[in-house]
């Protein structure tokens, strides 16, 4: 895989480099709530720009159905990007038409733009090869370089992932090569003890890394609604509780699987139950109650860990030399359900453990809940794709950057 140290070596000026960024940061009307992504990717542009590239950068944002939709517009985060930059950043209002083919072509070098979201375009996400390749042929004609640094994308097949580095030259950016630095200390020679914390809601979403780290981890702590199908599938009372009964199953196999084998599979011991989701708009107190685990009431639901599980986590945690986290404990957003998630985002600034944090609502909770990011070993942008880098699975993003 060819760095972007490499790229820059040989020389840029006045070459059109595009680059696939990720800019799929959460928007309140046009109001950027976390610009984590953004930041991340400010580095490769800069680089790029310093040395005399023409610099087109692309992302998606959101889920728009392949037409333009004003509501998933990348226009906040191009000028987020400029700022960042402190520097004027052009933007298209389209991905391949008129208006981004003028702005291309007015670029100088060092300049920057941004197009309008790929995925206003179907063929960017299209199943069909010859549709996705066609989409694929109109972005080339935009740029004489490819390099890769969207590391929230490469887990899809998509036309500006997969197929657009096919057709050009292509390097990756220093986020993605940073990323793929960090996983493989979670895969290769990993330093021990080695602590998984899971959370989230759903456990749909995170049994294939359950099933790859069964036999790579030490301890594996799980939170977040994914909890309640452990807790439903040990036989307990979960109330009103998300549980997902189709993977009950699947989790008891993974409870015996990990009893044989020696890997410590923690639940809580504590919830704090409420009798309904909060309201996450007005921040209503919704005055939750603690319960054991196993003693959850029929007519209340879990909506974070509780104290008691809360230190048992953190103690978990105090001894490790490599922790990866991924999904919050509970309704983080609401305050009176952070706590849990709060609670083990300091147990990894506290621990001298190599940290990472998964992505996703993980990463946007470490800063909305007000911890420095430089506290921790690492911080991803690719939620999805961090796990199914770990689960073992080849990323069409990263196959595409090899030479």
């Amino acid at each position: 895989m060819k760095t972007i140290d490499e790229l820059l070596a040989e020389g840029v000026g006045g070459k059109r480099v595009f680059v696939r960024a990720d800019l799929n940061v959460p928007l309140d009307g046009t109001v950027i709530t976390d610009d984590g992504r953004i930041r991340a990717v400010v580095p490769t542009v800069k680089a790029l720009a310093e040395a005399g590239a023409r610099v087109v950068v692309a992302s998606h944002l959101g889920r728009p159905k392949g037409a333009p939709d004003l509501a998933f517009s990348l226009a906040p985060a191009a000028a987020r990007l400029g700022e960042l930059l402190g520097t004027d950043v052009e933007f298209a209002t389209d991905t391949v038409g008129e208006s981004a083919r003028t702005t291309v072509a007015a670029l100088t070098g060092g300049q920057v733009a941004v197009i309008e979201n790929l995925r206003f375009n179907p063929g960017e996400t299209s199943k069909d090869d010859a549709e996705r390749g066609a989409f694929a042929d109109q972005l080339a004609a935009l740029a004489d370089v490819y390099v890769g640094d969207g590391f929230g994308a490469v887990h899809r097949r998509h036309a500006s992932v997969y197929d657009l580095p096919a057709r050009l030259p292509h390097a990756a950016g220093y986020l993605i090569a940073n990323e793929v630095t960090v996983l493989k200390k979670l895969t290769e020679d990993v330093q021990r003890p080695y602590v998984v914390v899971l959370g989230g809601a759903k456990v749909s979403d995170k049994l294939a890394v359950i099933d790859q780290l069964l036999g790579k981890a030490d301890r594996i702590l799980i939170g977040g609604g994914m909890a309640y199908t452990f807790l439903k599938a040990k036989g307990y009372e979960i109330g009103t509780s998300l549980v997902q009964e189709d993977q009950i199953p699947a989790v008891i196999e993974y409870i015996e699987r990990a009893e044989k084998t020696g890997v410590e599979l923690v639940l809580p011991v504590d919830t704090l139950v409420a009798p309904a989701f909060p309201d996450l708009k007005t921040k209503a107190p919704a005055r939750p109650t603690a319960v054991a685990a196993d003693a959850i009431p029929a007519d209340q639901l879990g909506l974070d860990i509780g104290p008691e599980t809360r230190k048992l986590y953190a103690s978990k945690i105090t001894d490790a030399a490599t922790v990866f986290w991924n999904g919050p404990m509970g309704v983080f957003e609401h305050p009176d359900f952070a706590e849990g998630t709060k609670a083990v985002a300091q147990a990894l600034v506290d621990s001298k453990a190599f940290t990472v944090v998964g992505g996703g609502d993980s990463a946007a909770a470490v800063r909305i809940l007000g911890f420095d990011e430089a506290a921790f070993g690492h911080i991803s942008t690719g939620g999805g794709a961090s796990l199914e880098y770990l689960e073992g699975k080849t990323l069409p993003g990263l196959a595409a950057l090899e030479d």
